[in-house]
């Protein structure tokens, strides 16, 4: 069995398939050919923020990593082994992470790591496509010539790192927002209103990186995911976006005032020894050294050393709802399962839980029941195929019939709860959990009775 890739999903995939005993060739390109984005040649390396979203399973990223817990998914694994404070969220040592994840694969006996990089598309079956946001140009276009469809392509962008040794703490405060777990994870930049106009006027007015001719400049690109929308796109959006946005100070009182401050540019630690920070939701195309004297005029920052500066890297992924079966295959090619993030999921977790999914079908000759869209697996399954889930006599999803935009898992992708819930909104999310639950119990001891999820339980990360 061959996977391409070596990112989340090519390595849960391959993990999971080494757990039932299947042998897998797994192919990266790093470091010998490397991506604007990574640094390293490890498996796993987080390009983004360090942050896999809440663990609070009444949320649907909480909902989905209890869920695939229970599927005994190996890079989840890993990640709460590398894990280091962040209130409520799986924060990581993104490091440590990616190197025990690169560990294991190197010594799995059942995975043979090739350090190689594929311009074409293997002509082994069944064959897995875990190449991600950046697959390489030449692969991207062979597969598009044989599956017909057109190619959409946004930026992702990558926020700053910086040095904690040279931040000056004196004039930040330690706090997490809304009351959650954890004595105080993040370090917080408090700003008055003047002092918040400024330095959106600041982002408003510097220089950033232009498009790449020919590429960025297509229309069809141009479109920002608003996940990672950049932080001056934000500013452009409204002068009050910011401050009801990664900068809102909701929950944080500035302990040398005792109010709340009118915004806050919030820091959350890169590592278990906090010798680095990363800017929360500061993704930016800002040219460097306007980041440097933009950023250098926040509190505390006037030393700052930039261990890394905001940029911008290429995501393409392709139609799911278009070229995917309901196996997960590419209809125009049998057994070639594209996964993760090049299917159009949003977000560690979510490309994990689809090269796990990916994993599962591959088990046998007879693919599983489809998880029921009431589970988090199923709603974000439901979400790239939603034929697979409608009846002969149902109208298409809108999914099927409207332009598709990569999806991150929310709540408003699961089914409606059948009958009214009093009670409220947190009433109605309990609700919601204890039916994902019940439900998920149930596809799963199905799935673990037919065999094919045998010798699948999570192992610790690096064993």
């Amino acid at each position: 069995m061959t996977i391409v890739g070596g990112g989340l999903a090519g390595t849960e995939a391959a993990l999971v398939l080494s757990g039932m005993n299947r042998r897998v060739t797994l192919f990266e390109m790093r470091p010998e050919c490397r991506t604007g984005a990574h640094r390293t040649g490890n498996l796993g390396e987080l390009v983004c923020s360090n942050s896999l979203k809440s663990m609070d399973p009444e949320t649907a990223h909480g909902l989905l990593k209890e869920e695939l817990l229970q599927m005994g998914s190996p890079v989840l694994s890993a990640a709460l082994s590398a894990r280091i404070p962040g209130g409520g969220a799986l924060v990581v040592d993104r490091d440590r992470f990616a190197s025990e994840l690169t560990d294991r694969v190197q010594n799995d006996p059942n995975i043979t790591l090739v350090r190689e990089r594929v311009d074409r598309i293997p002509p082994d079956r069944p064959l897995v496509l875990a190449t991600g946001p950046l697959t390489h140009p030449l692969l991207t276009e062979t597969l598009l010539e044989q599956i017909g469809s057109d190619r959409l392509s946004f930026y992702d962008a990558i926020s700053p790192v910086v040095e904690t040794d040279s931040l000056d703490l004196s004039e930040l405060f330690r706090g997490n927002r809304h009351g959650t777990p954890g004595e105080g994870d993040y370090l917080n930049v408090p700003l008055d209103e003047p002092a918040y106009r400024a330095f959106c006027a600041d982002l408003l007015t510097g220089e950033r990186v232009p498009p790449h001719e020919g590429v960025e400049d297509r229309p069809e690109v141009l479109r920002a995911f608003e996940a990672c929308q950049p932080i001056e796109s934000l500013a452009e959006s409204g002068p009050d976006t910011l401050a009801f946005g990664p900068m809102r100070p909701v929950g944080l009182v500035d302990p040398w005032t005792g109010r709340s401050p009118f915004a806050v540019v919030q820091l959350r630690a890169e590592n278990r020894e906090e010798t680095a920070f990363n800017l929360v939701g500061f993704q930016t195309k800002l040219r460097y050294s306007e980041q440097d004297r933009i950023f250098r005029k926040l509190p505390g920052f006037a030393h700052v050393q930039f261990l890394r500066f905001g940029s911008l890297h290429r995501n393409t992924f392709l139609d799911a709802p278009r070229v995917l079966g309901a196996d997960l295959a590419l209809k125009k090619l049998p057994k070639v399962y594209p996964t993760g993030q090049m299917v159009g999921v949003e977000g560690y977790t979510e490309s994990i839980a689809l090269g796990h999914l990916t994993a599962l079908f591959l088990s046998s000759d007879s693919p599983d029941s489809l998880p029921p869209p009431t589970t988090a697996v199923g709603a974000l399954l439901r979400a790239l195929i939603p034929s697979a889930y409608r009846r002969p006599d149902d109208a298409p999803a809108l999914g099927e019939t409207a332009p598709f935009s990569p999806v991150n898992l929310h709540f408003g992708l699961f089914p409606p709860l059948p009958a009214r819930v009093k009670g409220g909104k947190s009433e109605r999310r309990r609700v919601l959990v204890a039916r994902a639950r019940r439900d998920f119990e149930g596809w799963w001891e199905s799935v673990a009775g037919s065999g094919h999820a045998a010798d699948r339980r999570a192992r610790p990360a690096g064993g």
